[in-house]
């Protein structure tokens, strides 16, 4: 099992219990109770938790606030859908292809905003999704055939996650990938608050052959808990508003793409 995958079900379970034990941690994952002891050693540097006597209780910060879908939806609604009119710009006239998407509401935008760019340009798509919202705004479009990967559903991104989400991905290799952040700043990258989430994150990076970054002006500047791409893993960042002189200069060394809503 990756460090990752246990500190995703570390995560977990203090997020289920509110406390959690070297023990416990150790027979449920399997390892031995130095590799748990290192992990929440690594996690308390991270900030996600608090170390206590036989264990570790959570502890609050920023890095780690994250808000639900469907609270995200009704958030910077008009920034997001110009962004997701923008990005499907990449579907080109007769555009045939694979696309993978991201959880997220800007993913979702673009998902409901794909049937009438698939109908202007005749384009045919095989789309693939771990993200339930993603999913339902697809399912019924004509000129896209549609594969959900399956996993572990957190309920707070309505979003597949786990090894076996992970897995399904790695055997992928899509044109193009559209994929949602909570933050992205110049030397830490791309990241989100949780790491079964940034497990998936990454592998989707990994496997795409484009990779277009959907982020609005908010997430500028913003580190999240879980580093999951560089900026030199992209190809494409589309967002609302003129960047910061520190993050243009880190996109352009970098060749990245910038486009403005």
């Amino acid at each position: 099992m990756y460090a990752t995958e246990r500190h995703a079900h570390i995560t977990r379970s203090l997020t289920d219990r509110g406390r959690v034990s070297v023990v416990d941690l150790a027979r449920d994952l399997g390892v031995t109770t130095e590799t748990i002891r290192r992990d929440l050693d690594a996690m308390e540097e991270q900030g996600v938790l608090r170390r206590v006597h036989g264990g570790a209780v959570p502890s609050r910060g920023g890095s780690t606030t994250e808000v639900s879908i469907a609270e995200r939806t009704s958030v910077n609604s008009g920034a997001k859908d110009a962004i997701a009119r923008r990005a499907l710009e990449v579907i080109t006239q007769g555009w045939r292809g694979s696309v993978l998407f991201d959880a997220g509401s800007t993913a979702a935008a673009v998902a409901r905003l794909m049937g009438d760019r698939v109908a202007t340009t005749g384009a045919q798509v095989d789309a693939v999704t771990h993200a339930v919202p993603v999913a339902h705004a697809l399912s019924t479009v004509p000129g896209i055939d549609l594969t959900v990967l399956g996993g572990q559903v957190r309920g707070i991104t309505a979003a597949a996650v786990g090894p076996s989400t992970v897995d399904a991905l790695r055997s992928l290799r899509p044109d193009l990938a559209f994929v949602g952040t909570n933050g992205i700043a110049a030397g830490f990258g791309l990241s989100t608050p949780d790491p079964a989430e940034a497990a998936v994150k990454a592998a989707i990076v990994r496997a795409a052959r484009r990779v277009i970054v959907l982020a609005d002006a908010d997430k500028m500047g913003v580190e999240s808990l879980v580093s999951f791409a560089d900026i030199a893993d992209i190809d494409v960042l589309v967002t609302d508003a003129p960047l910061g002189a520190e993050l243009s200069d880190v996109l352009a060394a970098a060749d990245v793409e910038v486009w403005l809503a």
